[in-house]
């Protein structure tokens, strides 16, 4: 056992008064809080009351020491300074030393004389490099001497004289310096009228003129001398601010260097690249129509049927809608509580499907009760769920990616045919152009985050081992058995038959929001979340043909028109940016690219504006949706 150790509580330590322990910092930081700093213990130290100015002085006169008192900010208190201390400030006030030990005419030590000392003052060792040749120093000479014998460096060549300096103030027709960028100083002003020591009587001042001229700072005055009127030259006195003169005259050449630069007489209008007018390139929307109102929650996707006449809306309140776009009425809406990441219906306008991404992984596909006929739920359910019989995942692990059959009463209530289970959120759906493949995203699964999946078999498949970044957004060629991939920054063209990359795409963005391809094949849109659109011509080259930055926030959603040459780009600032986009038959031309028109309507919400946007696939009208609810149609 440990012998107890008495505590000493009588010990002068204990009974001590702890300080403000902040350390050396402004005070002012805490002229807004009550405390005015913290003790060893990390507690505050509230500042002490403060009194009336008849207590201060009260408190002076009957305190014998208050002469030699100063208040202290860190400690909130007055403190009494010692003798030493008194002693210090007598001895500034006096202009002498502070430490009065301290003696300034005390003998130097001379460390290094020119005398040699017996013993140095350092024992270190001579460097190698004292007894070694400099290889550096060899190399110079080398390059030296092989200028010579080249002819470049002539050892003995007499030395041309040049004059060092040249007279600033040459009026021209001197002799200049012989260097060919020497340009000569401007001249100085010639002097007015009021310069004058006579002027005339109209150029002279009143009184109001000279108190304005006396009140105005000397950089705000027009002229930086009055006119006075003598009555002979002899009367004139000294120029007082001659001297000033000369120096702001040298400085301005100084600070002002001078250099030749060839004018060109160009006509501005030549300059500017001639645009057609925007009403010749009609059709193309230019007003809100309709609004389909029935969300709570922001919509995050939508989606228009091949045919024209539905849309499907998916949103965070957890439902999915489907509108009639003539009349903007919702026919149909599943409530599926979860959050709706993607909707996009089949391509194939003879298959009334689509695929939905819900909640944490979960795709589904399905066919609207609300549409379903004999014909129709014969072809969808043939389409769909012949498949089970034979189902093969391919390449796929089961615990990565699963299919299942829906229950009777979700095919019955919600016409689900096929669920697909993912491993996590996927976060984007886009269909091949024949309607039997799609493809899949989940950023966040890493190797596995891009799936292409075949409905009539139930086969799936990942098309990449490794992958170079994450993948933000995928698309199939509408023409050629081509599949793009974008990541952060990147975009990578794949050929499917061979199995191989065709070439990357680099547009120079931080980070690729959105993707979009022409229906012709050879051209590219991208968007960022840096606030530009880039357009590619995959003919032409690897980086962008044209990058536009119209938008104030981030770029959501970039979208072609599938028949007019129209495409149009959606951005958190709330407005959407409709552009003509022309590409010719022609090689040789280049497209022609004019922004048409900015449509504005929905609010920004938690700087988030418009999420998505889609042409119709054969009117020159644009669908639009938001983080405020609403889901728009632009004619």
């Amino acid at each position: 056992m440990l012998p107890e150790i008495e505590a000493n509580y009588d010990s002068d330590s204990s009974t001590e008064e702890l300080g403000n322990s902040v350390g050396n910092i402004p005070m002012e930081w805490y002229d807004d809080f009550p405390h005015i700093g913290y003790d060893v213990d990390g507690k505050r130290i509230l500042k002490p009351a403060k009194g009336d100015e008849l207590d201060k002085f009260l408190d002076t006169i009957e305190d014998p020491d208050s002469w030699k008192s100063a208040y202290s900010d860190k400690e909130g208190k007055n403190i009494v300074l010692n003798d030493e201390e008194l002693d210090i400030i007598q001895r500034l006030q006096e202009g002498h030393i502070p430490d009065a030990d301290y003696d300034p005419f005390q003998p130097t030590v001379e460390f290094f004389t020119r005398e040699t000392e017996a013993m140095p003052l350092s024992a270190r060792p001579e460097p190698k490099r004292r007894f070694i040749p400099s290889k550096w120093e060899a190399k110079k000479i080398m390059k030296i001497v092989h200028a010579i014998r080249l002819g470049r460096i002539l050892p003995r060549k007499p030395k041309r004289e040049k004059p060092q300096f040249y007279n600033l103030w040459n009026d021209g027709d001197k002799p200049q310096d012989e260097h060919i960028m020497h340009i000569a100083a401007p001249k100085m002003k010639l002097p007015e009228h009021d310069e004058s020591y006579n002027p005339p009587e109209e150029y002279l001042l009143d009184d109001k003129e000279v108190q304005e001229w006396q009140d105005q700072e000397p950089r705000d005055r027009a002229k930086n001398y009055m006119p006075m009127k003598f009555k002979s030259l002899r009367q004139v006195p000294a120029y007082g601010e001659f001297i000033q003169e000369r120096f702001q005259r040298c400085l301005d050449l100084y600070l002002a260097p001078r250099v030749k630069k060839n004018r060109l007489n160009i006509d501005p209008e030549s300059l500017v690249p001639k645009l057609p007018n925007p009403k010749d390139l009609r059709p193309f929307p230019t007003a809100n129509t309709l609004s389909y109102i029935g969300h709570t929650g922001r919509v995050r996707t939508l989606s228009v049927h091949p045919h024209g006449l539905l849309l499907l809306s998916g949103s965070d309140d957890g439902s999915i809608r489907l509108w009639e776009i003539s009349t903007g009425r919702c026919m149909f809406t599943w409530q599926l509580h979860k959050t709706v990441h993607a909707v996009a219906w089949n391509p194939n306008a003879d298959i009334f499907m689509f695929a939905a991404s819900v909640g944490d992984g979960d795709v589904v596909l399905a066919v609207p009760p609300c549409l379903r006929s004999d014909e129709l739920a014969l072809v969808a359910d043939k389409f769909a769920t012949d498949g089970f019989s034979s189902a093969v995942l391919g390449e796929v692990d089961k615990k990565v990616m699963t299919w299942t059959k829906p229950t009777h009463d979700e095919d019955l209530l919600y016409g689900f045919k096929v669920k697909l289970q993912h491993k996590l959120a996927v976060k984007q759906i886009v269909w091949h152009r024949k309607g039997d493949y799609f493809a899949t995203i989940s950023p966040d699964t890493g190797s596995t985050s891009v799936f292409i999946h075949q409905t009539t078999r139930h086969q799936s498949q990942t098309p990449f081992r490794h992958l170079k970044g994450t993948v933000q957004k995928v698309l199939f060629h509408p023409l050629k058995p081509i599949f793009f991939v974008a990541t952060q920054r990147y975009v990578r063209v794949y050929d499917l038959m061979q199995q191989q990359l065709i070439k990357t795409l680099a547009p120079g963005v931080r980070w690729i929001s959105s993707i979009d391809v022409h229906p012709g094949g050879d051209n590219l849109i991208i968007g960022s979340y840096d606030k530009r659109v880039c357009w590619f011509d995959m003919d032409l080259s690897s980086q962008p043909y044209k990058s536009m930055r119209f938008h104030d926030k981030a770029v959501r959603q970039v979208a072609y028109h599938k028949r007019y040459p129209l495409f149009a780009s959606a951005s958190d600032d709330g407005s959407i940016q409709v552009f003509y986009g022309m590409v010719y038959n022609d090689l040789l031309q280049n497209p022609l690219i004019v922004p048409v028109k900015i449509l504005r309507g929905h609010q920004v919400q938690d700087n988030l504006g418009v999420l998505d946007i889609e042409f119709h696939p054969s009117q020159p009208w644009v669908f639009s949706s938001g983080a405020d609810g609403s889901v728009r149609l632009w004619t």
